[in-house]
């Protein structure tokens, strides 16, 4: 962590209070424009799979994974045992072990608690949010805190109401709700994109995990296709210093 980041830290942690969280809350509302749709989508398949109310909201606040949730709920509607269930949500989960993972380092000081707390909300639009920040060298706890509580908060309030209209929306998909998800992912990389590298890198690692997709590696498509996308971008930019030496 740079000098300028240390003493933003500092800065930011003596607040204390509501006021310390608001910049937090006003950066994740991107993501709750998102999870709004999304999470009520979720919450109408739930009630059409035959979860209650109390299960949804549950399960989208124990398990939090938009995908996986998805997935967990078709599976569960087609009879699968638990067991399976469970180990097809950990793999395609697997991919927040790369983000934590390269968070880690504007985590430094933080205490085991508060680690567990933070990674336990991460997603891949909290993500998105705080590798922007950090970037930035905007490290406060309340911030980010403020970000992944806010966001969780909207999906279970989302699959929630969503359930609830569960009955009287025979359909989802006429509504065109599962186009808010991707919607949303390029708008957050849009964020995140500043220089000619970083284009070439998204569009590689997109690719990437299409034609994995294609291949039929559809559950290790984004984890496999992120380690190619980090490994490519690493090896143009050690090229073009190489070049520029």
């Amino acid at each position: 962590m740079g000098e300028g980041q240390e003493m933003n830290s500092e800065i930011m942690e003596p607040q204390a209070g509501f006021a310390a969280w608001l910049p937090g809350v006003r950066q994740a509302l991107p993501i709750v424009m998102g999870y709004l749709p999304v999470g009520a989508a979720f919450g109408v398949l739930a009630h059409k799979t035959g979860l209650s109310a109390a299960e949804t909201a549950l399960m989208s606040l124990l398990v939090y994974a938009g995908s996986a949730q998805l997935i967990a709920v078709a599976m569960f509607a087609a009879g699968m045992p638990p067991v399976s269930i469970v180990v097809t949500t950990f793999v395609v989960n697997l991919r927040h072990l790369l983000m934590t993972a390269s968070l880690a380092p504007g985590l430094k000081g933080w205490s085991r608690c508060q680690l567990g707390l933070f990674a336990y909300q991460v997603t891949d639009e909290t993500f998105a949010v705080h590798s922007s920040r950090f970037a930035r060298g905007e490290t406060g706890r309340a911030v980010g805190f403020a970000i992944n509580v806010t966001a969780h908060a909207a999906w279970v309030l989302a699959s929630w109401l969503g359930h609830l209209a569960g009955a009287a929306i025979p359909d989802v998909r006429p509504l065109g709700l599962d186009y808010a998800l991707p919607a949303m992912f390029i708008a957050l990389l849009t964020m995140q994109v500043r220089n000619g590298l970083h284009v070439l890198v998204a569009g590689f690692s997109g690719l990437a995990a299409m034609v994995l997709i294609q291949a039929g590696a559809d559950r290790f498509s984004v984890i496999v296709a992120t380690i190619a996308g980090a490994t490519f971008g690493a090896g143009v930019e050690s090229w073009m210093k190489r070049q520029s030496s």
